[in-house]
């Protein structure tokens, strides 16, 4: 699928995601994809409504096998956290009790400190339509909310998990403003390729009558250079203009070039039928 390349490394660390009495499976699905997409893999589930494995968890991962193939299943949350150092729980309304309240940032801070310090982390995700009890959060070291919108706040699982996924991500990038690829490079246009541009377009726009009454033509070749010379060209964007500019020229609608296609049901006017 797009996005996937099986020759690049593949992330496989972080904390463990816990979802407690999931109730589709195509939401468990969409939690393993949204985890792959971030370099986790550790998936554990908490006495799923529909049992495991599930095919529509399967299907909805979109390719993300490898968390499916490695998610556990426990009785009890208890059970699922028990190994574990330090847990986080989510939640998007406020809570009676003591914890710590973070921010997703701080939060994948702490956890990216707690990983490079050898512990076991995890967080907490409630159930679809109710979240997590007291009681599940309770059993937490921290609560974790997210900034949302107050009137709106409810999140599905899988976009709880994907939000805390990327700051997870984020928290282990030296520069956060680092992209995975960049556009390719290519040199600027001189002046006098973007003369030639303003030349052969004027001369090809004067044979058609474009300038037309011929008292505005000098006002006329000013907004048009005007336009083109808004922003620098670079030496491709320049050369795929003259090209489009030549065929213009060579062809027309009538007459266009063999091999070419064309929509009929979708045509503008002919030179012939512009109202100048």
């Amino acid at each position: 699928m797009a996005g996937t390349n099986s020759e690049r490394q593949l992330l496989a660390e972080g904390p463990v995601i816990i979802l407690v009495e999931p109730q589709m499976g195509e939401n468990i699905g969409m939690v393993a994809r949204a985890m792959a997409n971030f370099g986790l893999v550790d998936l554990r589930l908490v006495n799923p409504r529909d049992g495991w494995p599930n095919e529509k968890a399967q299907a909805a991962a979109s390719k993300a096998d490898h968390v499916i193939e490695g998610t556990k299943v426990f009785a009890t949350l208890d059970e699922a956290i028990a190994d574990l150092n330090f847990v986080y729980a989510t939640t998007a309304r406020s809570r009676d009790n003591y914890k710590p309240v973070r921010s997703p940032v701080f939060a994948a801070e702490t956890l990216r400190t707690k990983f490079r310090a050898g512990e076991a982390t995890g967080i907490l995700f409630g159930r679809e339509r109710w979240g997590l009890t007291n009681e599940e959060v309770a059993l937490a070291d921290e609560i974790v909310t997210f900034p949302v919108n107050p009137a709106f706040a409810s999140l599905n699982i899988a976009q709880a998990v994907l939000l805390m996924s990327y700051e997870w991500m984020k928290s282990g990038m030296e520069d956060l403003e680092a992209v995975p690829f960049q556009a390719l490079e290519q040199r600027p246009s001189t002046k006098e390729q973007l003369f030639g541009l303003f030349d052969q377009l004027e001369e090809a726009l004067d044979s058609r009558n474009y300038f037309h009454p011929p008292s505005k033509k000098p006002k006329m070749v000013d907004n048009l250079r005007a336009v083109l010379s808004r922003r620098a060209f670079t030496e491709q964007e320049i050369s795929v203009l003259r090209g489009v500019i030549s065929s213009l020229d060579r062809f027309t609608r009538n007459s266009p070039r063999k091999g070419g296609s064309t929509r009929s049901g979708n045509r503008a006017p002919t030179d012939d039928s512009v109202d100048e």
